[in-house]
């Protein structure tokens, strides 16, 4: 069975009587996601009020599904397991836990046991006590490597706050705590679950943006399967950020603006070769400042009718595109452990 978002938003009607949502995506972490459950369930015994733990298996081809649904039926744990039909990576992945959630509140987390489960109730009441619409965690005692993570990490980090204005010590913390009604209106794309606090600033003021040092553990089981160490990507990911952030509703004016520099640089010089032309007498024919003014100015004249292009294809896509970024092939919880 495919499973669209379409067919499961309609579980947000649910949200006033969910507090919390937990959205963890696991992929190949069958010897994690057993300890992983178990310790979320003795973080949250304080919690007083209802909350989910939503897991999103993406594509996983080791035992994670089958050691997740053996919690299924377990007493007093309210759990929904999100199968995706492939590996769509961890950015749909979230996207696809964030959809199902039900709660007024979304925490998110790794399944890989670095993140500390039992810094969720501190979170949420910080959030609310700050009234923030998103609290990301801060690794500060980050428990990594030193060259092929942490480093390539602050470059990043740093990075990200100057290009996106929001100033925070730690983007890739999975660990963060939503307003549900805040989330959902951010669409998650390509591999930008990094930007996700960029992304928000979009819907909310910055200053709804907070961070907490929470607690990180080294890795116990297998390898890192979502890394940050895959610099270029980040960086690639960074420019589409600052496009959409700044010029999102507007391409024309990212485009125009290049096209009008183009075109005023062009304009300089064949004004100066006509002037050397009919007022020096020179012969311009064969020169190589010619050539260049005449693509600088055809540039220009591309980068206008692109700019007007990208606005007819910008209007259109976000105005009819309502696909989601994942395939679900089934959803387990209580009533279906033993299908």
């Amino acid at each position: 069975m495919q499973t669209t978002a379409e067919s499961i938003r309609p579980l947000t009607d649910t949200i006033s009587t969910t507090e919390l949502s937990l959205v963890v995506p696991v992929f190949n972490e069958e010897e994690s996601v057993g300890p992983l459950i178990e310790r979320i369930c003795s973080a949250m015994v304080g919690f007083t009020k209802p909350w989910e733990l939503i897991l999103i298996d993406d594509g996983s081809t080791d035992a994670t599904l089958a050691n997740a649904r053996r919690s299924l039926g377990r007493e007093g744990l309210t759990l929904r397991i999100v199968e995706l039909q492939r590996n769509f990576g961890q950015t749909a992945a979230m996207q696809a836990g964030i959809d199902t959630a039900s709660g007024r509140l979304i925490a998110t987390m790794d399944g890989d046991l670095q993140n500390d489960p039992k810094d969720i109730p501190s979170m949420v009441e910080e959030l609310e006590r700050r009234h923030l619409d998103l609290l990301v965690g801060w690794r500060k005692n980050r428990q990594d490597g030193l060259f092929l993570r942490k480093i390539p990490s602050w470059c990043a980090n740093y990075l990200i706050g100057r290009i996106t204005g929001v100033k925070l010590h730690d983007y890739g913390c999975s660990l963060k705590i939503y307003r549900a009604s805040i989330i959902k209106q951010v669409k998650l794309m390509g591999e930008m679950h990094r930007f996700i606090p960029a992304w928000v600033a979009g819907v909310v003021p910055s200053s709804r943006i907070g961070e907490v040092v929470v607690t990180h553990h080294a890795r116990e089981h297998g390898i890192s399967k979502y890394g940050i160490s895959r610099t270029f990507r980040v960086i690639l990911d960074l420019l589409s950020v600052m496009f959409f952030m700044r010029y999102k509703a507007r391409p024309g004016h990212f485009f125009g603006s290049l096209g009008l520099g183009l075109g005023a640089l062009a304009g300089l010089i064949l004004l100066w070769l006509f002037v050397d032309k009919f007022i020096f007498g020179d012969d311009i024919g064969n020169r190589p400042l010619l050539l260049v003014g005449v693509v600088l100015l055809l540039s220009s004249i591309q980068m206008i009718t692109t700019g007007i292009l990208a606005e007819m294809i910008a209007r259109i896509y976000y105005r009819d595109d309502l696909s989601p970024n994942y395939i679900v092939r089934k959803i387990f919880d209580r009533d279906s452990q033993d299908a």
